[in-house]
């Protein structure tokens, strides 16, 4: 099971508006709806992994303990920062955000 928190909620609202009306190539909001249910697809199956990499950037850190990481493109990448509960599994997502707002060393 996968719970959100509500800055992961807003984060997802937010990334939805960013690409909606993104400057430099906005996309319809039907498409931006579409690749944020992609990412919501992603989060939703984190439960179902065997394998929960730790964080190990400080800036990830503050917000959990565990991160995903969703390749959707060559230039793309989604940050799923959640902490996890392995006896029950599990996931609370805390955190989504891409590389263009962190660094992942």
């Amino acid at each position: 099971m996968v719970y959100y928190s509500e800055v992961a909620k807003n984060d997802l609202k937010n990334i939805l508006w960013g690409l909606a009306n993104w400057e430099k190539h906005p996309l319809l909001y039907e498409h931006a709806a579409l690749y944020v249910s992609d990412i919501r697809k992603e989060a939703d199956a984190i439960c179902t992994k065997f394998y929960h990499r730790k964080c190990t950037s400080e800036q990830h850190l503050k917000y959990g303990e565990k991160i995903y990481v969703y390749k959707r493109n060559a230039q793309t990448q989604w940050y799923i920062i959640y902490d996890w509960d392995e006896i029950n599994r599990i996931a609370y997502v805390t955190k989504i955000l891409n590389n263009y707002l962190t660094h992942q060393p």
